[in-house]
C-alpha cells in the first residue's frame, strides 16, 4: 500500500466534509507534513482562521489514525496555486496558466503558457499565448495524465 496515497485519501475525504478542497500533500524531510486547502465558495480563498481551524481538526484526526508527522502546516495554494484534478481545470477555466508536459507534443516543447479554456472531451484545452498577434490563438489538447505540472500565471 501506498502511504501517500492513503493520507491523500484520508485528507480528501475529511477536508471535502469540512467545505475545503485538498490542493496538494506535501512529507517533506524531517516530518514536515505541508497540507494546502482551498475554500471554492469563498471569495478571497483561504484565510489564517481557515488554516488554523483545519490544522487543530488534522491534528486531532492524524493522533487517532496514528499518521506519523513532527510537524504540520496547513496553508493556502497561493495565487500560483497548482492545478491537479480535472476539477481544477474545469473552475479555473478562462485563467492564465503555465504547463508542462510530460511527453512533448508539438516538436520538443514540454512548457506552454496560456489562458485555460478547462476540459474538453476527457482533455484539457489551452488557447497558447503568441507573440505575433495577426496570427489566430492556437489551442493545446493533451491528457490529463500528460501535465507533470500546471500552475496558475496571476497576471498584475
Amino acid at each position: 500500500m501506498n502511504p501517500t496515497k492513503d493520507l491523500r485519501a484520508l485528507l480528501e475525504a475529511t477536508l471535502t466534509g469540512l467545505g475545503y478542497d485538498l490542493v496538494d500533500v506535501d512529507l517533506a524531510a524531517r516530518g514536515l507534513l505541508r497540507v494546502f486547502i482551498d475554500k471554492p465558495e469563498k471569495a478571497g480563498g483561504v484565510d489564517v482562521e481557515d488554516c488554523a481551524l483545519v490544522s487543530r481538526h488534522l491534528a486531532r484526526l492524524f493522533e487517532v489514525e496514528r499518521v506519523s508527522y513532527d510537524h504540520l502546516e496547513v496553508s493556502s495554494p497561493g495565487l500560483d496555486r497548482p492545478l491537479k484534478k480535472a476539477a481544477d481545470f474545469a473552475r479555473f477555466a478562462g485563467e492564465a496558466v503555465r504547463l508542462s508536459l510530460r511527453v512533448p507534443l508539438v516538436g520538443a516543447q514540454c512548457n506552454y503558457r496560456g489562458k485555460l479554456l478547462g476540459m474538453r472531451d476527457g482533455k484539457v484545452v489551452l488557447q497558447l499565448e503568441t507573440k505575433d498577434k495577426t496570427c489566430p490563438p492556437a489551442e493545446l489538447l493533451t491528457d490529463l495524465d500528460n501535465i507533470a505540472k500546471a500552475r496558475l500565471a496571476p497576471e498584475f
